[in-house]
């Protein structure tokens, strides 16, 4: 599934040319904000995104729902637990 076809998120992060620990940490902010069941959009160009990101999700429990590279971008969605 690609980015552009999840319509129904609650907030989107643009981190693009930030480096890590950056896209992170917005998107810990962004996920604050939301309730559970929420989804967050998260657009990166750092190749560590990938990474962090998913070993993220994994520790704090949410559902990594998308993670893939389109171009130059690393697109996410993760749903809040």
């Amino acid at each position: 599934m690609a980015y552009s076809q999840f319509t129904q998120l609650a907030t989107e992060v643009d981190a693009r040319g930030l480096d890590c620990p950056l896209p992170l940490l917005k998107m810990k902010l962004a996920l604050n904000g939301l309730s559970s069941g929420e989804s967050l959009g998260l657009l990166a160009t750092d190749p560590g995104s990938m990474r962090d990101i998913k070993a993220f999700a994994d520790i704090a429990g949410h559902t990594l729902l998308l993670a893939e590279q389109e171009g130059s971008d690393y697109c996410y969605v993760i749903q809040k637990s």
